[in-house]
C-alpha cells in the first residue's frame, strides 16, 4: 500500500480513483470519521458498506447524520462500530440495543479532542466542492468539525461534488491535503422545514416577545426553534451567530430582519458551522459573502458567543423538573439525541451584554398524556442544563423565568406554564416537598388569558405591560405591597396593614379571570419586571356588581397608571356581564374619587364614618370627563 506521503503529494489528477480504489486504502480496525449532517458523503458511504468487505473492527464516528447509515445495521456488526456524537433518528435503534456508542460531548470541545489524539481518527471520509483557481475546496454546508477531523486524519478521501455550495470563512481545505479523490456529483442531503402546528406556533410567540431588535440569534435543533423564526417578522436588523443555520433564516434575510448590521461580533456576517435546509438555502449560502463557516470549537466557544451583545440562544428540551434543571438528550435511559451545542450557547448568552437564554418545551408528551414540566426528572434523564444555566422555559402555555428565583419561585412559575391538568398534580408534589409552602391555593384549571396582555405608553413616554396576574407574580405582589407608603396601605387596605404574609397573597394571585380579575401594571428592567401597581375586580355574590380596587406605587402615582389599569378593568368587567363596580374609598383619598369621577360612566356615592361608598353604573357612560351626582346608594 502506498505511503501517505506519497498520496499525498500527488497532483490532483492523479489522486483521483473509483470507489472501491479509494476505499482500498482503508485498514482493519482504522477508526474511520464520517462528514456531518447534511454534509455527509453518501457515495463513500454506502461504497464502504458494499465494496469494502476487506475490513473489520473498525470504528465509525460522526456527529449528527441524516442520510445512510448501513453501518449501524446488525448484519454488520462484526465490521463496524458506531461512535455516535449526537444520535439520530438513523442511528438511535443501534445505540439503544448496545450495538453502537455514544459520547456525550460538547461541541466546543470536540475539535480540540480530536487534536489531541484523544478521540482517535485514522480515516476522514468528507464531502467538498470542486477546487478553484487556488487549489482549495470548501466544505461546503458542514464544517463543525469535519475540517478538523480532515487534518488530523492519515488518510482523507473526499467525495468531490459539483453540487456542494461553495461557503466561505474558515471551510477550506486544499487538495495537497487530500490524500484520494473521488468525483462524483449526487444532490446534497435536504431537511425540509418542519410542518408548522399550533404549539410550536404558541410558544414562537412568546419566544418573540422575549427577542429584542439588534439580538444575534442561536436557534437549535427542533420545530420551535425553526417556528420562533419565522415568528419574527417585526424585529429589526437582527444578527446570526448559530452553530446549525437552516432555512427559515433565508425567509428573514430577504424580508430586510437578518442584516447583522448591528452585531458586535463579525459585523454584517451571518456565522454558523454547518446547515441543514433544502436547495433553496444551498443556493443562499453559496459564495455568499455575507455567510461564513466556522468550525465548532469556535462557533460554539461560549467567551467568542458572549462577544455578541444581546446574544439570544433558543434551544428546545425533552423535560424540565421543578428545579430547572434540563434533560434534552435522552428520554429516560435511552439516548434520544446528545450534548450538542446547547450548554456551550446557553452558557455564551448568559454571559453576553443583554444576553437570554431561552429552553423552548411543549407542555406534554404522548397527545398530552405526559407532562414535560416534571417534578423530578425521569430516571435516568441527563441533566444538559443545570439549575443555574437557565434564564426562560417557555411553553405553549407562558413564560418562566428562572434567573435569580427561589426554588418556591421557581417551582411556581414552572407550575404556572405547565398544562393545566397536571398543575395541581405537581403543586401537591412540591407542597409535599416542601418546595412551596402549604398555603398555596390550588391552581384554576384554565389557561392564563394570554391574549389580554396590553402594553401602554403613558405621557411621559414610559412603555408598561398590563396584563392579568398569575400564581407565578406572589413574590411580586409582596415587593409591591413593603414599597408603598404608610399612607397608600391605609388608602388602598382602609386601615393599617403592618404585613402580607403568604396567606394573604394567594387569593390575589389565583384567580378564575372571570368572575374575578386582577390586572398588573409591570416595567421591565434588562429582562426583570417589576409590579408598579394592581387593579382589580371581584364578583359580588347574587348581584351583577362588582367590587373594585386599586393601588400604584409611590414613585409611580402620578403618570397614569391608575387611570389605564381602571378603564381596561371597565373594559372587561363589562364583556364579563358586570353591569356595575363598587369600591369603599376613605374621604382623604382624592386621587381615587377623581379617578372615578373621569372614568367615563355615571358615579354615585354617600358618604358614612370618613368612607365612600361608591357605584359606577356601567350601563351609562357619559360624554362628560365628570360625571356625578349625589344620590342615596
Amino acid at each position: 500500500m502506498p505511503r501517505k506521503d506519497s498520496l499525498r503529494e500527488r497532483p490532483y489528477d492523479e489522486k483521483k480513483a473509483g470507489l472501491e480504489e479509494a476505499l482500498s486504502y482503508i485498514k482493519t480496525g482504522d477508526h474511520i470519521f464520517i462528514g456531518s449532517a447534511c454534509g455527509e458523503p453518501q457515495y463513500l458511504v454506502h461504497g464502504l458498506v458494499e465494496k469494502a468487505k476487506h475490513l473489520a473492527d473498525n470504528e465509525i464516528l460522526h456527529v449528527h447524520t441524516l442520510g445512510v447509515a448501513p453501518y449501524a445495521k446488525p448484519i454488520y456488526s462484526d465490521r463496524f462500530r458506531l461512535n455516535a456524537f449526537f444520535v439520530g433518528v438513523n442511528t438511535r435503534e443501534a445505540v439503544a440495543e448496545g450495538r453502537a456508542d455514544y459520547t456525550p460531548v460538547f461541541l466546543s470541545d470536540l475539535p480540540k479532542l480530536i487534536s489531541r489524539g484523544m478521540v482517535p481518527i485514522d480515516v476522514a471520509l468528507i464531502q467538498v466542492t470542486p477546487p478553484d483557481e487556488h487549489g482549495f475546496c470548501s466544505l461546503g454546508v458542514s464544517v463543525e468539525i469535519t475540517k478538523t477531523a480532515a487534518e488530523k486524519a492519515r488518510l482523507v478521501i473526499a467525495q468531490v461534488n459539483r453540487f456542494m455550495p461553495r461557503v466561505l470563512g474558515d471551510s477550506f481545505i486544499h487538495v495537497n491535503d487530500i490524500d484520494v479523490i473521488v468525483e462524483h456529483d449526487e444532490p446534497i442531503l435536504e431537511a425540509p422545514q418542519p410542518p408548522r402546528d399550533v404549539v410550536s406556533d404558541r410558544i414562537a410567540r412568546y419566544v418573540s416577545e422575549l427577542v429584542e431588535d439588534e439580538s444575534t440569534l442561536q436557534i437549535g435543533i427542533g420545530s420551535i426553534p425553526d417556528a420562533v423564526l419565522s415568528s419574527l417578522e417585526d424585529k429589526k436588523d437582527l444578527g446570526i451567530h448559530t452553530e446549525l443555520l437552516t432555512e427559515s433564516v433565508v425567509d428573514l434575510v430577504e424580508a430586510g430582519v437578518i442584516t447583522c448590521a448591528k452585531k458586535t461580533l463579525h459585523r454584517g456576517k451571518i456565522i454558523a458551522s454547518f446547515a441543514m435546509g433544502t436547495r433553496r438555502l444551498y443556493d443562499f449560502i453559496d459564495n455568499n459573502p455575507m455567510v461564513e463557516f466556522y468550525e465548532s470549537n469556535y462557533v460554539n466557544n461560549p467567551l467568542v458567543i458572549a462577544q455578541n451583545r444581546k446574544m439570544v440562544a433558543i434551544n428546545q428540551a425533552l423535560e424540565v423538573d421543578l428545579t430547572g434543571q434540563v434533560c434534552a438528550d435522552s428520554l429516560g435511559y435511552v439516548f434520544y439525541s446528545g450534548l450538542g451545542g446547547q450548554a456551550d450557547f446557553v452558557r455564551g448568552a448568559r454571559l453576553s451584554e443583554g444576553g437570554r437564554a431561552i429552553t423552548v418545551i411543549p407542555s406534554t408528551a404522548k397527545e398530552g398524556a405526559v407532562s414535560r414540566i416534571k417534578s423530578v426528572l425521569s430516571e435516568g434523564a441527563g441533566v444538559v442544563l443545570t439549575r443555574g444555566d437557565v434564564d426562560y422555559v417557555v411553553t405553549e402555555y407562558g413564560v418562566a423565568r428562572l434567573t435569580g428565583k427561589t426554588i418556591k419561585e421557581r417551582a411556581l412559575a414552572l407550575i404556572g406554564v405547565a398544562h393545566p391538568k397536571f398543575r395541581n398534580q405537581l403543586l401537591e408534589w412540591a407542597k409535599s416537598h416542601k418546595y412551596v409552602p402549604e398555603e398555596v391555593l390550588p391552581f384554576p384549571e384554565v389557561e392564563y388569558p394570554e391574549e389580554l396582555k396590553r402594553y401602554v405608553t403613558l405621557e411621559d413616554g414610559t412603555r408598561l405591560l398590563i396584563r392579568p396576574i398569575k400564581p407565578s407574580d406572589a413574590t411580586m405582589k409582596q415587593h409591591l405591597f413593603y414599597a408603598l407608603s404608610k399612607d397608600s396601605v391605609m388608602k388602598r387596605y382602609l386601615g393599617p396593614l403592618k404585613s402580607l404574609p403568604w396567606d394573604r397573597v394567594w387569593p390575589y394571585v389565583i384567580v378564575d379571570y372571570q368572575n374575578e380579575m386582577v390586572l398588573v401594571a409591570v416595567v421591565s428592567e434588562e429582562g426583570f419586571e417589576s409590579m408598579v401597581g394592581i387593579g382589580s375586580y371581584s364578583g359580588i355574590p347574587g348581584t351583577e356588581l362588582a367590587e373594585v380596587a386599586l393601588v400604584v406605587r409611590d414613585d409611580w402615582q402620578g403618570k397614569g397608571i391608575g387611570t389605564e389599569l381602571l378603564k381596561y378593568l371597565i373594559e372587561l368587567a363589562k364583556a364579563r356581564g358586570f353591569t356595575g363596580l363598587k369600591a369603599w374609598v376613605l374621604v382623604e383619598n382624592t386621587r381615587m374619587m377623581h379617578l372615578f369621577r373621569k372614568c367615563g360612566y355615571t358615579m354615585r356615592y354617600r358618604v358614612e364614618d370618613g368612607v365612600y361608598e361608591v357605584l359606577i353604573d356601567l350601563r351609562h357612560p357619559v360624554e362628560t370627563r365628570e360625571a356625578e351626582t349625589s344620590e342615596s346608594l
